[in-house]
């Protein structure tokens, strides 16, 4: 919240890891928690694809993932990449020669799934080619595509296995002397999952993608994903997260930034504090939050706005937000400005103006940040 101090107990430290690019994006290290999404296109469409790239990019996602089962979709990817304000990753299955012609059309990181790509020859032949397009590489280690001696050695995908694959691949790029690369050991299940990224967490110092494969549907998905990264990342593990779901990507990029501001890891737009409402609301709170959402997703600026349908709780959140509206009677409610009161409104006023109290403070922050970033 832009006008309060931040707490200690609130702070998390996260993993000390190596940094490297994916392309303008930096990954690890001291960076931001970068989110990122994958686009559902047919990569041969370009057009639509590079529209959904962009609808993700204004969304927020820092980098997007395209995929790249066919020679067909490698010429397309060259367009893509030129056309995107966002670094593109070529998700990278099956064939090897694909993971070079991404290189060569300009995608800034190669997803490579080390138990479906071929032998360790076919591995380096990839590495060749992102080295000399300046490209990093990520090793997607899956629960559901492990390397067939790993499951006979186990028996069946567990965290032991996730992590010897993730280290053997990792082997590979570093006797080849590559270190531009991160690891993510995704699974659908939140328990395998979490605990092989923890083991993956103590035995490299890699930079860690974070994800819960094949989530599920944009409810049952946000809820799995939130538990599952939101656990790892209280724990201070993770550098950059895809949220998994069967929804439109824009939706993953969206819960992505919500689980980072749940937790203070990241901060971007209106961040709504809202009660589900009860017989004492003074105005339909469901309603209001659900127009107020879609009016102020131009809103990049982080801020907090609270709508509380009534005296209980009301106040107290507002004292903790930028802009509040707190329910009261007779059809009118509190203006609350800095944590402040400041005056009375009638709510067939309220949305449009505290459209206008968000979008005000939100150029007062931007004037601010500007002016410290010129000192």
């Amino acid at each position: 919240m832009s006008h309060n101090p931040i707490r200690p107990w609130r702070n998390i430290d996260r993993r000390k890891s190596r940094q490297i690019h994916v392309g303008s994006v930096p990954v690890g290290g001291d960076a931001p928690i970068s989110v990122q999404t994958m686009t559902n296109t047919p990569t041969t469409d370009i057009k639509a694809t590079i529209a959904q790239v962009q609808a993700c990019a204004e969304a927020g996602a820092d980098i997007v993932r395209v995929s790249v089962p066919d020679e067909a979709s490698s010429k397309a990817l060259k367009e893509i990449v030129r056309e995107s304000s966002v670094p593109i990753v070529a998700d990278i299955h099956f064939h090897y020669k694909r993971g070079i012609e991404a290189a060569e059309a300009g995608a800034a990181c190669l997803r490579i799934n080390p138990g479906n790509i071929g032998d360790a020859t076919r591995v380096r032949e990839v590495i060749k080619a992102a080295r000399d397009h300046n490209c990093s590489i990520r090793i997607g280690v899956n629960a559901g595509s492990l390397e067939k001696h790993l499951l006979e050695k186990y028996g069946e995908p567990c965290p032991e296995a996730m992590i010897e694959s993730g280290l053997d691949h990792i082997r590979i790029l570093q006797d080849n002397d590559f270190h531009e690369f991160k690891i993510s050991v995704k699974a659908s299940d939140v328990f395998l999952a979490a605990a092989a990224y923890q083991g993956l967490a103590e035995a490299t110092d890699a930079p860690i993608h974070l994800g819960i494969t094949e989530a599920g549907s944009l409810t049952s998905g946000t809820i799995k994903s939130a538990i599952g990264l939101g656990s790892l990342l209280w724990m201070g593990i993770g550098d950059t997260i895809r949220v998994s779901l069967s929804a439109d990507p824009v939706q993953e990029v969206k819960v992505g930034y919500e689980i980072l501001k749940s937790l203070g890891l990241r901060h971007r737009g209106v961040n709504i504090i809202s009660c589900p409402s009860c017989a004492r609301q003074g105005f339909d709170v469901i309603k209001t939050v659900e127009a107020l959402e879609k009016r102020l997703e131009h809103i990049k600026t982080p801020m907090s706005l609270s709508i509380i349908g009534c005296v209980v709780n009301g106040p107290g959140e507002a004292l903790m937000t930028d802009v509040g509206f707190t329910g009261g009677g007779a059809g009118s409610g509190m203006v609350y400005l800095a944590g402040k009161q400041s005056h009375k409104l009638n709510n067939d006023q309220m949305i449009d103006h505290i459209v206008e109290q968000v979008e005000k403070k939100a150029t007062q922050l931007e004037a601010a940040q500007k002016t410290e970033a010129a000192e």
